[in-house]
């Protein structure tokens, strides 16, 4: 019964969805393609019988995308399907797999639309990346059979508390899952707290650990820093989102006044915002490049803007500091393991929910440091920047600290082996 009235009600705000999603095509037009897919018209993959994977976003999709090239690697007979829900990680997966996969988005939590996905995919078994329960998806993928390994799984207190308050509908759902692959201990009891067995539960730590920034990235990163000129101090900020922006630049135009030839790599989170962010640099009267423009060294530039989809591991690999967005506004933070992985010196806001025991542990290393505005953050960097030994000291914390937790991806990949025998 609570399910029946989750699906009711989904279907009375329908309207407002689908209001919501011709907004965000106006913003980004990729939002127009493909509507079809999330009511579940997908076109069938060419063989069925194999892996899906859903990764709702960027970050999800990176995260699941050496999962993903295991099974490409060591099982090439077996199909594998990916799903997301935004452009971004749409693009994203396309640009890392093309047609190694069966690309298509994930439809809408409406049982017509998923019992039409699944009779259309025909899945031997699924993996969910990290906290998308949505429970018409969850409850009709089990009741076919198909495993369901949810992974990377994490699950914050006060998300705990929300499902707890609906415990009627999430409880079934979390016993639904075949498995649950949490990323800490605190995951895991939280989990418990909301319905899940302990018999369902498996704690691997964060697979995010295991980035892996192979030699000819690592080559492009250092050809684009040539392209900046002459040696010159470079900090980039990450997935930035609204309302952060403009600090980072009030940040950097302090730093230029000691560090007139220091160079911010901007780089949004979302593309409909590459425009605004632009205008704003502008506004600010300082001089910048587009990253989508190429890079003229020529050009003395004070700002590169990445508006280009796809490169972000790069550029952080060009950056002397990081700061990840996301932070100084209540938005929970972003994944900051990739920068730590290129082993420079990560800083971040006050807001790290999404990640709290990640970017605890880079602050208890002190590889992280947590700054609130913009003189602080100007601060941070110009000490930084102005210290080679403390820079590759806090850098190599940073680096220890993503060595010392790796090995979660193989721990997940023998649970989805185990799904795909059953």
């Amino acid at each position: 019964m609570p399910r029946l009235l989750y699906s009711l009600f989904f279907y009375s705000i329908l309207p407002l969805v689908l209001l919501r999603l011709t907004y965000r095509a106006l913003r980004a037009p990729d939002y127009r393609r493909r509507i079809g897919e999330r009511f579940g018209f997908i076109t069938p993959p060419p063989q069925t019988g194999g892996l899906w994977v859903h990764a709702v976003s960027v970050g999800e999709s990176i995260a699941a995308a050496p999962l993903i090239q295991h099974f490409l690697d060591h099982h090439p007979q077996l199909p594998v399907m990916v799903t997301c829900m935004t452009p971004t990680g749409s693009a994203r997966i396309r640009a890392m797999f093309g047609n190694q996969v069966h690309h298509v988005y994930a439809p809408y939590d409406l049982p017509d639309a998923v019992a039409r996905f699944l009779r259309r995919s025909q899945p031997r078994a699924a993996v969910i990346m990290e906290t998308e329960i949505w429970p018409n998806m969850v409850c009709q993928t089990a009741r076919r059979g198909i495993p369901i390994v949810l992974a990377n799984a994490r699950l914050s207190a006060r998300s705990a508390r929300g499902y707890q308050r609906l415990s009627a509908l999430s409880k079934p759902v979390v016993q639904a899952f075949s498995r649950i692959v949490a990323q800490s201990d605190d995951d895991a009891r939280r989990f418990t707290e909301i319905g899940a067995s302990r018999t369902q539960l498996r704690v691997s730590g964060s697979i995010k650990f295991d980035v892996d920034i192979a030699d000819p990235l690592r080559t492009q990163a250092a050809a684009l820093r040539a392209q900046f000129g002459a040696p010159r101090p470079v900090w980039i900020a990450a997935s930035t989102h609204e309302g952060e922006d403009a600090i980072l630049l009030a940040a950097h135009q302090q730093l230029l006044q000691q560090q007139p030839r220091a160079l911010l790599i901007l780089v949004p989170r979302h593309p409909e915002r590459f425009e605004a962010v632009a205008s704003l640099i502008a506004q600010q009267g300082m001089r910048y490049q587009r990253r989508s423009q190429g890079c003229d060294s020529e050009t003395d530039m004070q700002v590169l803007l990445g508006d280009t989809m796809g490169e972000l591991l790069m550029l952080l690999g060009c950056a002397d500091v990081a700061f990840i967005g996301g932070s100084l506004v209540p938005r929970g933070g972003h994944n900051s393991l990739e920068a730590a992985a290129w082993g420079i010196p990560v800083l971040a806001g006050p807001s790290d929910f999404n990640f709290a025991q990640i970017s605890q542990l880079l602050q208890d290393a002190g590889g992280l440091q947590l700054l609130t505005d913009a003189p602080a953050i100007a601060d941070a960097l110009q000490q930084l920047l102005s210290d080679d030994s403390l820079r590759r000291k806090r850098g190599e914390q940073a680096l220890a600290v993503v060595d010392a937790n790796r090995g979660a991806l193989q721990k997940l990949i023998d649970e989805v082996e185990g799904a795909l025998q059953n």
